[in-house]
C-alpha cells in the first residue's frame, strides 16, 4: 500500500511521502489563496473552499486565516461558522455537522505520533478521525484531539482541551474537558 492509502485507511504511514507532500502543498496553496482573499469576496472564498475541502454545506463560512493538512478529508455541513484562526489537521477525516459554530483559534487535530523516539524520528505517524455533531459550539481556543466525537447540541467552553468523547446536550469545560451540566 502507498503512504496515502495507509493514511486514508487509518494505518501508520511515513509522513514525508512524495504523494502526501504534493497533496499537502496543493492544500497549502489553496489555503493561502483563500486567506489572501478580500474579506468581501464571498463567492471567491466559497469557490476556493469548494476546491480545497471534501465537502462544504450551503451558507457555511470560514473566516481567514484557515489552515489544514490536505483539505479533502474535511466535510462540513450547512450553516457552519468558524471564526478567525481555524486549524484543521485532517490526516484522518474531520466530519462537522450542520449549524456548528467555532470560536477563534480552534484546533481540530487528527494526527498521532509514536511515543517511542525511533519511529518518531523515522517520520512515522497515524491519525484518528474527529466527528462533531449538529448544533455544537466550540468556544475560542478549544483544542479537539484525535479520535474524539462530540455529540449534538454540546457546548465546549473557551480554552478547553477535548481528550475524549463528549455526549450530546452537555456543557463541558477545562483541561481535560469535563461535563459540568446537561443542557
Amino acid at each position: 500500500m502507498s503512504a496515502k492509502e495507509l493514511m486514508l485507511a487509518g494505518l501508520p504511514y511515513i509522513a514525508d511521502d512524495p504523494e502526501l507532500t504534493a497533496d499537502s502543498l496543493r492544500a497549502r496553496r489553496l489555503a493561502a489563496a483563500f486567506n489572501a482573499c478580500d474579506p468581501g469576496a464571498l463567492d471567491e472564498q466559497r469557490q476556493l473552499l469548494g476546491e480545497l475541502l471534501g465537502a462544504i454545506g450551503p451558507d457555511s463560512m470560514i473566516r481567514a486565516p484557515f489552515q489544514c493538512d490536505y483539505g479533502y478529508q474535511i466535510r462540513i455541513g450547512a450553516r457552519f461558522f468558524a471564526n478567525f484562526g481555524l486549524v484543521a489537521l485532517d490526516v484522518a477525516a474531520i466530519t462537522i455537522g450542520d449549524d456548528v459554530q467555532l470560536g477563534p483559534n480552534v484546533q481540530l487535530l487528527t494526527p498521532t505520533h509514536p511515543v517511542d523516539p525511533e519511529p518518531r524520528r523515522a517520520k512515522w505517524e497515524a491519525a484518528q478521525p474527529i466527528t462533531i455533531g449538529d448544533n455544537v459550539w466550540l468556544g475560542g481556543g478549544v483544542i479537539v484531539l484525535p479520535g474524539v466525537a462530540i455529540g449534538a447540541n454540546t457546548v465546549v467552553g473557551a480554552g478547553s482541551v477535548v481528550v475524549r468523547d463528549l455526549p450530546a446536550n452537555v456543557l463541558a469545560v477545562g483541561n481535560p474537558a469535563r461535563v459540568i451540566r446537561h443542557i
